[in-house]
């Protein structure tokens, strides 16, 4: 049994992939097992690592820093790529108010830490070191360390501050989030309240009344009125009309309009009379509703057509077809002239069999590539975001340049290749499952070597005399500010419990309690979130390490 000793002992490539993967799958294994309805999930990894750590178990320090450092950009980026469609959406509608209960998050912590202390007698030093750990930003802790050697002291103890309080700093949020789940959370605060609305269309039949429109062309209506609408078809007596630009509308015309659901009384006004069908349901048969229309949905995998504007397509004047609707991921966008598709949009096209026949020619409709991932853009946009997260950032009266890190640069990175690739062809389309696949794996890898590197000093240290105080105090640090803030947030009603554990963990930049709050949650919430504050967050967090040092240590 001696070749099996050594598998796990000596340090060789094919040890730090068995120790890696045993850790990953003993972790996730564990993480399903629920006590009292409550299971950690993917966070397991992390404790099981700590534990392999404590037993000895070990890989080479460069090959875990890599594997590390490649584990959390993967999973940051691909979580940027995931939101970005929608993110800058996001910002518009509840984006501020989103990163400002984010920023109540860190101010109300780091003043409790410094009320600390005078109280506690530790050095301001100390407590930055502590303050780091406990909201798990090595990206903080990077600054305050050279703030410290600018001014020509020692930041040892600094660093193992937050050694010793950053393992309870990425549970601390688990357990708050449980807490908060258990004492404070009503059932209707776990029903998805989405930031962005899923849905931006709403179809309605109309009765043209309106004299207004009447005989009047779809070119000419649009033009009088700032309102978006599409014309899918008209029923005129016993013919069915797929509308263009120049058809004129007349008096006692059913029209299928698909509009957003805010300009819905406007349609009516413009229109006329509403005919009362619903449209809108889960399942509608389009198909049945005419005998010689067609409603298809095409998938659209011609490359050359990602980013182009829909109407530069001319799919109405030369196919003789309506695009009414573009599916996007989860999200349904009305098929305005202006709308830029993206490689993997479901497109809605109501028009003749034939005609459609032609349509899905020339959009591709090619599912079986669609499910091949394209794993070049991928590792081309890691590259990207590492590099953006080494570009040193100087701010007027810093002592030293500020840094994104391996964590911001990818994820703003993904944010910005999700939303504006396709503006510059770039092909950046996953399918859901292989998305959540690279996160999953990316963050198990993380949390893996992260807790296998702190569980050989993690036992030790607090065993020391001010460990244990050191971990109490930064447990503290870590729970405090996070049910505060949450709890405020939950008593406003204005957001789901998904959504407010996304912001939590995105302003104490912690991976591992965002894959909690995935595991246990519905719907995307948590993930929207998380990504809308991390980077304003870790930046904040970052300059305020410097300031704490340079103003109390300077």
């Amino acid at each position: 049994m001696e070749w099996l000793q050594e598998l796990f002992s000596i340090h060789s490539s094919i040890q730090t992939v068995v120790v890696i993967s045993m850790i990953v799958a003993c972790g996730l294994a564990f993480g399903k097992i629920k006590v009292k309805g409550i299971s950690l999930g993917i966070a397991f990894v992390f404790f099981v690592g700590i534990l392999a750590g404590h037993c000895g178990l070990s890989v080479n320090a460069a090959t875990l820093d890599y594997v590390e450092t490649f584990g959390l950009s993967l999973f940051v980026y691909c979580l940027g790529l995931h939101v970005g469609p929608n993110f800058f959406g996001s910002l518009r509608h509840e984006g501020l108010a989103l990163n400002l209960w984010s920023l109540a998050v860190i101010v109300v912590g780091t003043i409790f830490a410094m009320v600390l202390v005078p109280v506690t007698h530790i050095s301001v030093a100390d407590m930055v070191g502590l303050l780091c750990g406990a909201t798990t930003n090595t990206p903080a802790l990077g600054a305050a360390t050279a703030a410290m050697g600018h001014l020509g002291l020692s930041s040892g103890r600094v660093a193992l501050a937050t050694a010793v309080t950053y393992p309870l700093g990425v549970v601390g949020v688990i357990i708050a989030m449980i807490l908060m789940r258990k004492f404070f959370v009503r059932p209707k605060d776990l029903e998805l309240n989405p930031i962005n609305d899923d849905d931006h269309t709403y179809i309605a039949q109309f009765v043209v009344i309106n004299p207004a429109v009447v005989d009047k062309s779809i070119e000419e209506i649009s033009k009088q009125t700032h309102r978006k609408f599409i014309i899918s078809r008209i029923w005129r007596a016993d013919q069915v009309i797929m509308p263009k630009g120049p058809t004129r509308l007349q008096q006692g015309d059913n029209i299928l309009v698909v509009t957003t659901k805010d300009d819905e009384d406007a349609m009516e006004i413009l229109f006329g009379k509403r005919v009362p069908k619903d449209y809108n349901k889960e399942v509608v048969d389009w198909n049945a509703i005419d005998a010689n229309v067609e409603s298809r949905i095409i998938v659209l995998t011609r490359t050359q057509l990602n980013g182009k504007q829909l109407g530069k397509l001319n799919l109405r004047d030369t196919y003789s077809v309506n695009v009414s609707r573009v599916m996007r991921g989860d999200i349904k966008l009305l098929a305005t002239d202006d709308l830029r598709l993206q490689y993997g949009d479901r497109v809605t096209v109501v028009g003749k069999p034939d005609a459609l026949d032609n349509v899905e020619h020339f959009l591709g409709n090619s599912v079986k590539t669609l499910n091949e991932p394209n794993l070049g853009s991928i590792f081309i946009g890691i590259l990207l975001g590492l590099v953006l997260g080494t570009i040193p950032i100087s701010i007027p009266g810093m002592a030293t340049p500020v840094k994104l890190g391996i964590a911001g640069g990818p994820i703003i990175m993904g944010i910005i290749i999700g939303s504006f690739g396709p503006r510059l062809h770039f092909i950046s389309y996953t399918t859901r499952s292989a998305s959540l696949m690279l996160r999953r794996l990316g963050l198990s890898l993380y949390l893996g070597c992260l807790g296998l590197d702190a569980g050989k000093d993690f036992f030790a240290t607090i065993v020391r005399p001010e460990g244990l105080a050191w971990v109490g105090i930064g447990f503290l640090i870590t729970i405090v500010p996070v049910i505060i803030i949450g709890v405020i947030a939950l008593k406003t009603g204005k957001y789901d419990f998904g959504t407010i554990c996304g912001i939590l963990c995105g302003s104490m930049a912690n991976p591992m309690a965002l894959g909690y709050a995935n595991d246990t949650l519905k719907g995307d919430t948590s993930s929207v979130g998380y990504a809308s504050v991390y980077p304003l967050g870790m930046f904040v967090r970052v300059i305020i390490a410097q300031i704490l040092i340079m103003v109390f240590m300077g």
